[in-house]
C-alpha cells in the first residue's frame, strides 16, 4: 500500500493523491492546527 499516489500512476491502493486539492487541504489543515497551538500557548501565558 502506497501513502501518496503520483498523478500519472495507475494504482488503486493509496491513501492520498498528489493533486492540487489534496495539497491545498493538507496545507489548510496544517495551518489551522498551527494557529490552534499558537492560540493555546498565548492563552496559557496570558492567564498565568
Amino acid at each position: 500500500m502506497k501513502f501518496i499516489k503520483e498523478k500519472n500512476e495507475k494504482r488503486r491502493d493509496y491513501i492520498l493523491q498528489k493533486d492540487k486539492k489534496t495539497i491545498f487541504g493538507a496545507r489548510f489543515i496544517s495551518s489551522v492546527l498551527a494557529l490552534l497551538v499558537v492560540a493555546i500557548m498565548v492563552s496559557y501565558f496570558y492567564f498565568q
